[in-house]
């Protein structure tokens, strides 16, 4: 019997929210850093304007939800086409355990282990950064060269149990990605 209610009450929730109309500031990255240690190319950025009412009340009802990042280093070339020499992607998920009353946030740039917060907003701020991305080796750099990283972010789909994402089609306005974000760089 609790099972089923587990299930239905996301259900419900999603439905009760799904006949208003979704409005609000469109995702974008800020605070962006590229940067370096003795071996590594290191990039830091902020998500703002990720997380409406709508989707704060999905996570808060115990559904797993993911922010995928992207991430591409080009080297600048004036005669040929730009070339891609790094490419990356990140996961952060988070997910409401209502029993223990704590938000467990996993970070795959960090192996993926959760780190268990019990803010809401301190596990929001988690899932919106990323600090200190190895995005790629500096031996692969060339001296003097001219390059751009680019950056996105991305809602994945929620996932609902069972075939209830063919019912409940309008979750995808939760769905959200930012644009492109690019800094140019010389090394």
């Amino acid at each position: 019997m609790r099972k089923a209610v587990s299930l239905i009450l996301p259900v419900f929730i999603c439905l009760i929210f799904a006949a208003a109309p979704v409005y609000g500031k469109k995702a974008y990255l800020s605070d962006i850093v590229v940067t370096n240690t003795r071996d590594h190319l290191l990039l830091y950025f902020t998500v703002n304007d990720c997380f409406t009412p709508q989707m704060n009340t999905v996570i808060e009802s115990g559904l797993n939800t993911t922010f995928t990042f992207f991430v591409k280093v080009y080297e600048k070339r004036s005669i040929l086409w730009d070339k891609i020499i790094a490419s990356s992607e990140i996961s952060h998920s988070i997910k409401y355990d209502h029993l223990k009353n704590v938000y467990e946030v996993r970070l795959s740039e960090i192996n993926g282990n959760p780190r268990v917060v019990k803010s809401f907003e301190e596990a929001k701020r988690l899932m919106a950064e990323v600090n200190a991305l190895k995005v790629m080796p500096l031996q692969d750099l060339r001296k003097g060269g001219r390059y751009q990283v680019m950056m996105m972010a991305e809602l994945d789909r929620i996932k609902l149990p069972l075939y209830l994402h063919y019912v409940l089609f309008f979750l995808s306005l939760w769905d959200f990605e930012t644009g492109w974000s690019t800094v140019d760089f010389r090394y």
